[in-house]
């Protein structure tokens, strides 16, 4: 892999000699790419909440692929998705991505153990399943046996048997709206009041639209996968268009195999 943006003295076209440096294709170690990612260093007023997103998309703009976002991915493009988790408190995803995708519960990595001990954080990032109705499988291990107990996102008005059975399956339900549904600023300020103030989100694409739409979306970790799938594939953030187009900058941009993996943010001081 090698960096195309910030420029440095090492960003340059791929070494066929197997050179080492930025420049030959070698792979990063995780390290490497959790300071890539690292997120913003606390104020003077302290930790702020932080909203990233990761998300992949083809060249022709599907975010997935016979409904799933695994086909369009790559191993690397899987080493950056596992890096990103590591560096955050909790990772917050729609229910019908989970229900689609077949989510499981975060598992701790020996490789970021003394990283995340060295920054308060518990083993393994909480997994945080936006919903309004809690049609979710709660026999699944993502409810029964995470290493963090799995969080539930709803409204105040969810059906209390709903909410029951969620507890019942060892969860913790949360209140980010008034109605049914979850509003986006509320949910990151009721994770910021739990201490999760390094948030990642996951998609899928309405959740995506949803944070998007609300304005609290800090970052967009975007891979550009070197495909084309045509078809009717989602894009990576769905729903109403908002009215004015919201500007992030590139942070940095990454190249592997014609991946591209980037990092757009919005404007703050001090990365």
């Amino acid at each position: 892999m090698r960096r195309l943006f910030p420029v440095t003295d090492e960003t340059a076209a791929p070494a066929p000699d197997g050179a080492s440096g930025e420049g030959a294709g070698r792979e990063w170690s995780l390290d490497e790419l959790a300071a890539a990612y690292a997120y913003p260093d606390p104020g003077p007023a302290g930790p702020a909440p932080w909203l990233r997103a990761n998300m992949v998309s083809t060249l022709d703009g599907a975010a997935q692929h016979d409904g799933r976002s695994q086909p369009i991915s790559s191993a690397t493009d899987m080493r950056i998705f596992g890096t990103l988790r590591a560096l955050a408190d909790v990772v917050v995803v729609g229910a019908e991505t989970v229900r689609k995708e077949g989510y499981r519960p975060a598992r701790a990595r020996e490789d970021f153990a003394a990283m995340r001990e060295a920054a308060g954080q518990q083993p393994a990032p909480a997994i945080a399943v936006v919903t309004a109705g809690l049609d979710l499988d709660f026999s699944l291990p993502l409810f029964t046996s995470p290493l963090v107990p799995t969080l539930i996102l709803t409204g105040a008005s969810a059906a209390p048997d709903r909410v029951a059975a969620a507890e019942r399956a060892g969860a913790r339900v949360v209140t980010a709206g008034d109605g049914i549904g979850v509003d986006p600023t509320r949910a990151v300020r009721a994770l910021a009041d739990l201490g999760h103030t390094r948030l990642l989100t996951e998609g899928g694409p309405r959740l995506l639209g949803q944070l998007v739409a609300a304005g609290v979306l800090d970052e967009l970790c975007l891979t550009v996968a070197p495909m084309l799938t045509a078809g009717e594939a989602q894009r990576i953030a769905g729903g109403p268009a908002v009215t004015v187009p919201h500007r992030f900058g590139l942070v940095s941009m990454l190249e592997e195999d014609g991946f591209l993996f980037t990092r757009y943010g919005r404007p703050r001081p001090a990365y």
